[in-house]
């Protein structure tokens, strides 16, 4: 039986800081995948996410190596590194992002994407840097959603909620989740519809709405 391929693209939050392992990271993405697949199934997971990373490294970096593992699921959650430079643009994040949703699913991968609280409020930033912040991320997550209906992907809405709020569910530096917050990714993932019949049907549906 051929194994089932799920690759991870995107910054830290998938590369896994805030939950480590070992001397390394694990994260939501390996979480996900080592619950993916039906029975006697081997999974194989390859996570190219770093840190730091944007939509112009996603895309010039990662998305080759990630068409050349022609993967069965492929998530893509990123945006937060770009809000945070000044040479932000939204059309030219917009742009990077349909790129790689169609490279991806044109390979008839399911796609997996999500969109994010964001970075000032997390870091309990003063209103005149938080602000700025905010207006960048919902401006993202609205790409993102928009983006996630028109390619069919399977989309979480982790901007808002209870989780958000629960200081349990980060790392000590309050812009991560730890292990509890990874898991929560993961499972909201697994609860919203990830289905592994691809290339013959696959299953796809989006996850609430970002605002």
């Amino acid at each position: 039986m051929r194994p089932r391929r799920f690759v991870a693209l995107g910054d830290s939050l998938t590369e896994g800081v805030g939950d480590p392992v070992g001397d390394g990271w694990r994260g939501w993405a390996a979480l996900l995948a080592a619950g993916l697949g039906p029975a006697q199934t081997p999974v194989e997971f390859r996570n190219l996410a770093v840190s730091g990373a944007q939509t112009h490294d996603v895309l010039e970096r990662q998305l080759p190596a990630a068409l050349a593992a022609r993967p069965d699921v492929a998530s893509v959650v990123v945006g937060v590194n770009d809000t945070l430079r000044r040479t932000f643009d939204i059309r030219a994040v917009a742009e990077r992002l349909d790129r790689v949703y169609a490279a991806l699913t044109g390979q008839d991968a399911v796609l997996l994407t999500a969109c994010l609280p964001d970075p000032g409020t997390m870091l309990g930033l003063p209103g005149v840097l938080a602000r700025p912040l905010a207006r960048r991320q919902r401006a993202v997550n609205t790409v993102v959603h928009a983006l996630s209906g028109r390619y069919g992907a399977v989309h979480l809405h982790a901007a808002e909620g209870d989780w958000v709020a629960d200081r349990g569910m980060w790392s000590v530096d309050r812009l991560h989740p730890g292990e509890r917050g990874h898991r929560q990714l993961a499972l909201r993932f697994h609860g919203g519809g990830v289905g592994w019949a691809c290339r013959c049907g696959c299953r796809r549906r989006r996850l609430g709405r970002c605002g």
